[in-house]
């Protein structure tokens, strides 16, 4: 079975080996038929702690690693500037 893969921004590298991931989603409205954009965020284990807030990472779905942790880093895609 395939591992899902998000892509998302990191909002928060305060914790340890963890950071927070905020992936958003365009949505559409069942109604007036008008896109939104919908976010979830995602606590997310960062072993070597090499993302920053603000980059552009890859994000793969893993095994819990804690109570909220259940995604790994996969790659860092673009660096804040």
């Amino acid at each position: 079975m395939p591992k899902l893969i998000k892509t998302g921004t990191v909002v928060s590298d305060r914790p340890d080996k963890t950071i927070t991931v905020r992936v958003e989603r365009l949505v559409q409205h069942p109604l007036y038929k008008r896109r939104y954009k919908k976010s979830n965020r995602f606590a997310v284990h960062d072993e070597a702690n090499e993302a920053r807030l603000g980059d552009r990472v890859q994000i793969e779905e893993c095994r819990p690693r804690s109570r909220t942790k259940r995604f790994r880093l996969l790659r860092i895609m673009e660096r804040a500037s």
